[in-house]
């Protein structure tokens, strides 16, 4: 088969992961390559996402490597294992941007989620009004069916927290985002009053920090938190003007998880939260 042209994060994710373990054990391409008996381009195309790999030699390669991680590389073989197609967001490949597939597909293999939000809510925790008054602002204008795919596809991520055994979600919002009347009063309303019922989730923990926290914190840009299956393969989601970044290196990891503590010891307790949110909605 061809090499693929836009790998999703996650496959991009296992070639990254191969690449390290190549890396530490201090080894080649040549000699990888060599190992599985194919060349050096396919080994940096398996390295890149582009072209997938067996678990037969996921496994071989980590003998090779001397990887003895036993929990990252049955993970790995777990992503190697997945194909095209048997996700719902697969059914909208073509139709929305990569970047839509592929937060999707990170939200879904979460084994818990923190994210930072200082404009807007988070896309799990949005109604349709106030999704569709979102996409209804992007600039330039996008078309009506553009719009509807982006809104359904946004409503759909929201299963996320209805599964038997939904991941962990924790949400740091800020009181910006909260007064913003996206949509006008009512949406706006309806938003917050939607946020407050999610909230009940034994599973889900909102936090607000308020207008008057005095501890300065870094809020400009969201940041989406969410957990591998084994740790080594945590990732976070940023959003930049050029669409979602997604970042893994240990120093970003770190970072990331030293932002969201402060950003916890900036927000109230989720109670006193609930309280914030239900004032302000009763303002409107």
């Amino acid at each position: 088969m061809p090499p693929r042209d836009n790998p999703t994060a996650r496959q991009a994710r296992l070639g990254g992961e191969l690449r390290k373990l190549r890396d530490h054990a201090g080894k080649t391409a040549r000699e990888a390559a060599g190992l599985l008996s194919t060349d050096q381009a396919k080994i940096s195309h398996i390295e890149s996402g582009r072209i997938g790999i067996s678990e037969e030699r996921i496994r071989k390669l980590a003998v090779f490597y001397a990887c003895d991680d036993a929990e990252l590389i049955d993970a790995l073989c777990a992503i190697a294992r997945e194909h095209r197609g048997q996700y719902w967001w697969d059914e909208y490949r073509g139709i929305l941007g990569p970047g839509f597939l592929d937060i999707a597909e990170l939200e879904h293999h979460a084994t818990y989620m923190r994210c930072l939000q200082p404009l807007t809510f988070p896309g799990i925790l949005q109604t349709e009004d106030y999704a569709r008054a979102l996409f209804s602002s992007v600039i330039p204008k996008l078309p009506r069916d553009e719009v509807h795919a982006r809104v359904e596809h946004r409503m759909r991520r929201r299963s996320i927290l209805d599964r038997k055994e939904p991941p962990e979600f924790e949400a740091i919002v800020h009181e910006a985002a909260l007064r913003m009347r996206v949509g006008g009063r009512a949406v706006a309303r309806a938003q917050l009053e939607h946020v407050l019922e999610v909230s009940k989730l034994p599973n889900v923990m909102l936090r607000v920090i308020p207008f008057a926290s005095e501890q300065f914190l870094e809020v400009t840009q969201t940041a989406l938190y969410a957990g591998g299956i084994v740790p080594k393969l945590d990732a976070v989601h940023i959003d930049t003007p050029f669409g979602g970044l997604f970042l893994d290196s240990a120093a970003d990891l770190d970072k990331h998880r030293t932002l969201l503590d402060l950003a916890e010891q900036a927000s109230l307790e989720p109670a006193e939260s609930r309280s914030f949110i239900h004032h302000i909605a009763r303002e409107l």
